[in-house]
């Protein structure tokens, strides 16, 4: 054995650099919870808890809630005990391990989300019995603003498509029920069964029992109570901003527990140490709001703000869903704003993790698809406006007065197409981000591919919805209700997959791969699973709304006939 000084072999030099340069790239992989084995069944049990509470119960305790549902408060202290067995299981864990992971955001952000959800299951039982005393305060007004009169024309037939019982027909008249009931096509607002009943005043002995029977709350004592004590304390005013607070935690907790979740994806596998946390931060944010897109894509194939005229339908009037909703903007020009958002913002932080250095090849391309998204952007919600429409029409409609030109009404109707939003521009931008990345140089031949995998369902994404246009121009919406093109679930299917394997592109997450021999087929064969059963599962929750509704519609026609 040479024990002496002398030079090593030039093949012995490569092969002890190439291992020192992988052990570097995935050190922080190494040094994780991940790869520690000391009490890793408590670990294991704090990942199931919290997946369970937070991608299973809360979309579902959110759909009872934006529903009304009187068994919205009973589940949710369902998650929160969940959640309570995940957070003494993390704890525990937490005390017979190192801190491998210090000032990781997991462990602030976790407490705050669970501080959020715990704060409004509280404000939902002051709500529950504020509203309801400040209501019976009110000589039943609030009742009258939740029943108003529908046809009985309207009625009879919705009952003959559907062939539902009679207690199925009534609505609440601030909630939409996104479209997916044929009453809706006919009034926003609730409707008795065979008459229009005049309003008669309530018996308050009758409407608080029922009220009672229906909180799934301890009857007796305690529960007069609650409604005695918080109705004292809390004004019609409270009430309200009570009742905004709830509603707006309702429609944003669901996206910072995404956030929770993925912050202890990154913490468990010890990923985004040190500089390395701005292209962590760039992939997460990116690929999640992709992912998002999706889910959201899913919705609207699935009737969702049918009645902004989002769920490729016709819109509602403003005499049917008020004006507030009637002002908002088509979907495409939502989805053209927050293009030209994040290529707007985006443009400036393209350097971040070579800041001081100078410019590279790739950061100028990364600048460049900023600028695309922010003229793309621009572009889409110029073709959206009304106002653009107008004038550049002035050429037409001036000749209209103009001796010799058909004058006949049906010449100068808009176009059929005119009635519909068919912008191209957001899925143009989509494509070209697919086939962008698609051939996007990386370090490695396994980054190559994860991130050829992601951009190919871009493109895959925008080549469905570029059939979606060409089927609704060919026949163009004619109802209230939502068309579902088939053509939007492969949109879908392939942005959410597009999005979570976005967020596995990055160079932590690769080097960690490349560590354990994984290949980029793996990435990709795991996230086609997950992206089908969530969709199965978000489609199985927004029936759980549809459900919902239609339970309460049944309660509240009960309450009204006790009065």
């Amino acid at each position: 054995m040479d024990m002496g000084g002398g030079p090593s072999h030039p093949d012995q030099e490569a092969t002890s650099t190439m291992a020192a340069a992988v052990s570097s790239a995935t050190a922080p992989a190494l040094d994780s919870y991940f790869a520690y084995p000391t009490s890793s069944g408590l670990m294991v049990a704090h990942v199931a808890f919290m997946t369970v509470a937070w991608a299973f119960v809360l979309p579902a305790v959110v759909m009872l809630s934006i529903a009304r549902s009187n068994l919205a408060l009973p589940a949710q202290l369902n998650f929160l005990s969940i959640n309570a067995l995940g957070l003494l299981m993390g704890l525990v864990y937490n005390r017979k391990t190192p801190d491998l992971y210090e000032n990781n955001a997991h462990h602030i952000f976790g407490w705050i989300v669970t501080w959020i959800v715990a704060a409004q299951a509280l404000l939902g039982l002051v709500r529950r019995y504020a509203i309801a005393e400040h209501q019976e305060d009110d000589d039943g007004s609030g009742e009258r603003t939740a029943f108003l009169p529908m046809s009985v024309e309207a009625l009879e037939q919705h009952q003959r498509l559907h062939d539902l019982p009679d207690d199925d027909h009534y609505r609440y008249s601030h909630d939409s029920g996104q479209g997916t009931e044929p009453a809706s096509s006919r009034s926003h607002s609730l409707s008795s069964l065979k008459e229009e009943k005049p309003y008669e005043p309530r018996n308050d002995d009758n409407d608080r029992a029922h009220r009672e029977n229906s909180n799934h709350l301890p009857h007796g004592a305690i529960d007069r109570f609650l409604s005695r004590k918080i109705s004292s304390i809390v004004s019609a005013r409270a009430s309200n901003i009570v009742g905004m607070l709830y509603g707006f935690v309702d429609r944003t907790i669901l996206i910072l527990g995404f956030v929770a979740l993925t912050t202890g994806v990154a913490t468990y596998g010890g990923i985004f140490r040190g500089n390395h946390i701005f292209n962590g931060l760039a992939h997460f944010i990116k690929g999640g709001v992709f992912f998002w897109y999706g889910l959201l894509t899913l919705g609207r194939c699935m009737g969702c703000f049918a009645d902004l005229g989002w769920a490729w339908n016709v819109k509602p009037s403003a005499n049917m869903v008020g004006s507030k909703k009637a002002a908002v903007p088509s979907a495409e020009f939502v989805e053209s704003f927050l293009i030209f958002f994040y290529g707007s913002t985006n443009v400036f932080l393209e350097h971040l993790s070579s800041w001081g250095k100078a410019w590279s090849a790739q950061d100028l391309e990364h600048v460049s698809i900023s600028i695309m998204f922010f003229g793309g952007g621009l572009c889409g919600m110029l073709i959206e406006s009304r106002k653009i429409r107008d004038l550049l029409n002035t050429l037409v409609t001036s000749l209209s007065n103009h001796p010799g030109i058909d004058s006949s009404p049906e010449s100068w109707l808009p176009p059929r197409p005119y009635a519909f939003s068919m912008n191209p521009i957001p899925g143009l931008i989509i494509l070209l981000l697919g086939l962008m990345m698609s051939s996007h140089h990386q370090e490695s031949m396994v980054s190559t591919m994860v991130h050829k995998q992601w951009g190919t369902l871009f493109v895959g994404a925008a080549f469905a919805r570029g059939v979606t246009y060409i089927l609704v121009y060919l026949s163009p919406p004619s109802s209230f209700l939502p068309s579902r093109p088939p053509s939007e679930l492969i949109v879908s299917f392939c942005l959410i997959s597009g999005g979570l394997i976005f967020m596995a592109s990055n160079k932590d997450t690769v080097a960690a791969m490349e560590a354990h021999n994984l290949n980029a087929m793996f990435v990709f064969t795991v996230m086609m699973g997950v992206t089908a059963f969530l969709m199965a599962w978000t489609i199985l929750v927004l029936a759980v709304k549809g459900w919902a509704l239609r339970r309460e519609q049944r309660r509240l026609f009960l309450s009204r006939n006790m009065a």
